[in-house]
């Protein structure tokens, strides 16, 4: 797990300065201590203080390369006030989102992401029992053959021209937009109308099982944000150039098509799918390693104890589903790479878990994934039509030089 706190000794030898120059630092507010519970001169100093400092000292000493590592899981290129990674947790708006999967409906989330007050859902998300109109359930008709994320990706320009309000960047007006893009992409997934967003999905995923709806309002729930990830990224570059919070969608859903992004749940299935097939998970696990192939599902850079994202979704799945042979195939696949690979699952291993508990229908899983984390999208896109700035990086040209004329040297 992440270390929240670091020893003198330890913060100085990370910024490489002396004793005396730490305790300087502290003197001035820069990096934050407290006395250690029973030793009353000893204190402990605050990690995330110190690799900040460090890393504004990098950025002094050598800017171009610290700006190349920030497009891989480096230093932060842009503020949101959305999502916080710290000490192996995961906040949205500061709140521990273990516990909003457990006690509030994504539609509570999706207004405390947009408005800052979970109180607005009701006013956000409206009852809606008729569905789309007429036109719009023709496309979806027409997708039906599709993946739930390919066939999103028809109908949203459809109802993108026929919806001049979303031409609005206000933030109100754009969490509205979003709300009616959420409520069509659950209708398109689903293919039935409702009220509320977990609930049109297990009507039309899991009829027979009304208790799937509160899995299901967990799962969207833990996928909302997660800082940003290639989908996240693109749906602010799209937004920065002030298009729709439907062009911001479609962006977000056409890098989560890839297979290093939402791409990898299918990688999960399809590893499970063996291990069933199998019947002996190290066998299948162990063989792949001997190969030097990868065991899609576990560990992730961010989460050095392991994903609270994953841990939160299996311990709701095992609750609700406690004698489904998915979760006891889960179990043991978990168990074997935690043994042989010391790795924990995370949310993708989850999510593929979920849809294996509750039999859902192919691609299910990213559905949900996708689903989730087009509340993120449109929080971002308001936070950055709000920045009304345009994202607009420089490359470094590494290429041939131009060729040119004696009389021009």
């Amino acid at each position: 797990m992440e270390e929240r706190y670091l020893s003198a000794g330890r913060a100085a030898e990370e910024l490489g300065v002396s004793l005396a120059t730490l305790y300087a630092y502290v003197s001035r507010g820069m990096v934050r201590s407290e006395a250690v519970e029973g030793k009353k001169r000893n204190r402990r100093y605050r990690a995330e203080d110190v690799r900040r400092l460090k890393e504004r000292k990098e950025r002094r000493r050598d800017p171009d390369g610290v700006v190349e590592g920030a497009l891989h899981w480096g230093t932060p290129v842009l503020e949101s006030g959305i999502t916080l990674i710290e000490g192996g947790g995961l906040y949205y708006r500061g709140r521990d989102v273990v516990a909003l999967a457990e006690e509030k409906s994504l539609e509570e989330v999706a207004a405390l992401i947009w408005t800052g007050d979970e109180a607005m859902a009701p006013e956000l998300f409206p009852p809606a029992p008729s569905g789309p109109s007429r036109r719009i359930r023709t496309v979806v008709e027409s997708v039906a053959g599709l993946s739930p994320v390919e066939a999103f990706q028809v109908p949203l320009p459809v109802a993108a021209s026929v919806d001049p309000a979303a031409y609005d960047l206000r933030p109100g007006a754009v969490a509205h937009t979003g709300a009616r893009i959420l409520r069509l992409m659950v209708y398109i997934a689903a293919g039935v109308s409702g009220t509320g967003l977990a609930e049109m999905l297990q009507r039309g995923w899991s009829p027979d099982d009304p208790g799937a709806v509160d899995l299901l309002d967990s799962a969207l729930v833990f996928c909302v944000d997660h800082e940003l990830p290639v989908s996240t990224f693109a749906a602010r570059c799209v937004a920065s150039s002030e298009a729709t919070p439907y062009a911001v969608v479609l962006a977000g859903l056409a890098a989560l098509g890839g297979v290093k992004h939402g791409g990898e749940i299918e990688l999960v299935e399809a590893f499970l799918r063996e291990v069933e097939a199998a019947g002996e998970a190290r066998a299948v696990i162990s063989g792949r390693l001997r190969r030097g192939e990868r065991i899609p599902g576990f560990g992730h850079s961010l989460y050095q104890g392991g994903d609270p994202r994953g841990a939160g979704l299996l311990r709701l799945t095992a609750g609700a589903y406690p004698e489904s042979i998915a979760v006891a195939l889960s179990d043991t696949v978990a168990g074997e790479v935690l043994q042989l690979m010391d790795e924990h699952p995370n949310v993708d291993f989850a999510l593929a878990t979920v849809a294996r508990a509750l039999e859902l229908p192919p691609g299910g899983a990213v559905a949900i994934f996708a689903l989730g984390r087009t509340v993120g999208w449109i929080g971002h896109a308001i936070e950055q039509y709000r920045s009304d700035f345009l994202i607009r990086p420089r490359a470094r040209y590494v290429g041939e030089q131009p060729h040119r004329r004696p009389d021009e040297r």
